[in-house]
């Protein structure tokens, strides 16, 4: 019986096999699935067995799955795609007998809250369909996913968006690997569905006197309407389509999408959630 993660070599999937092996796991006992075989090779170094799991090509999960095995089905990047995808490791998984399966979703859970949602409810309810005994981590923010926002208030001292007073309830990418690392590792995890956020929210009022602290220079944050950041992203060359996704996830997070918090992660992974601080700190250092 092994553990088997699926987009494994992404940058949650890297740090989820980073953490089994700190809390104990088996090398030998942990399968690496990714499409990257650069990547694999550097996995494969750690002692970790690897495979080609490619998202498109539903024959290699197949291929990769054992009888007994917990896969941790990491959610694909491939927006759009996504629920095929999903349902082609799903449908691996319970023929070849997977004792569980880990999916990591969306905070949550609401097809009308969040614009990302939609495709990681369906892949829930592939899940609860598939029969299969689950564990659903529905992942909040990253604080890593903010790298242009840093980037612009170090550059301009200005950020700018749409969110206006919306709070986020963000970790580290590493604090929801270390969350899943445990679902994996531990027993009484089957059934459960798990809202991960950060311990604490913040505004971006917050986020930008944060960002000063760590760069010592000073950082105001502009509230902008709607409207208004859909004709600055158009005057900055984005397309329609990824300025539309811009302006639906600020509008979601005014609305209160990712502010969740819950505790589950802390609680799930046995650590308090890395602060907004910490992380702006070590991507600003």
């Amino acid at each position: 019986m092994a553990i088997v993660i699926t987009g494994a070599t992404g940058q949650l999937g890297t740090l989820v096999i980073d953490s089994l092996l700190e809390r104990g796991a088996t090398p030998t006992e942990i399968v690496a699935g990714g499409r990257n075989a650069e990547r694999l090779a550097q996995l494969a170094a750690k002692g970790v067995r690897t495979a080609t799991i490619d998202y498109s090509k539903p024959d290699t999960a197949a291929a990769a799955i054992n009888a007994g095995d917990t896969v941790v089905l990491i959610s694909s990047s491939e927006v759009g795609t996504r629920v095929a995808q999903h349902e082609a490791v799903i449908d691996a998984a319970k023929a070849k007998g997977a004792a569980r399966i880990v999916y990591t979703s969306v905070l949550g859970g609401d097809p009308d809250a969040l614009i990302l949602a939609p495709e990681h409810v369906a892949t829930e309810s592939l899940i609860r369909e598939s029969g299969l005994p689950a564990t659903i981590a529905r992942n909040g923010w990253y604080t890593e996913n903010y790298v242009a926002d840093i980037a612009q208030g170090e550059t301009t001292g200005v950020i700018v968006n749409s969110a206006g007073q919306g709070r986020v309830a963000s970790a580290s990418r590493a604090d929801y690997a270390a969350g899943i690392a445990a679902i994996a590792l531990e027993d009484g995890h089957e059934g459960k569905v798990y809202e991960f956020s950060g311990d604490k929210a913040w505004d971006f009022e917050e986020f930008a006197k944060t960002l000063a602290d760590a760069i010592g220079r000073d950082v105001e944050y502009r509230a902008l309407t709607t409207e208004e950041h859909k004709a600055a992203l158009t005057s900055n060359g984005l397309d329609e389509g990824t300025i539309g996704f811009i302006t639906g996830l600020d509008a979601n997070i005014r609305d209160g999408a990712l502010a969740l918090t819950t505790g589950d992660l802390s609680r799930v992974s046995g650590r308090p959630t890395t602060t907004l601080s910490e992380t702006l700190r070590t991507l600003t250092a």
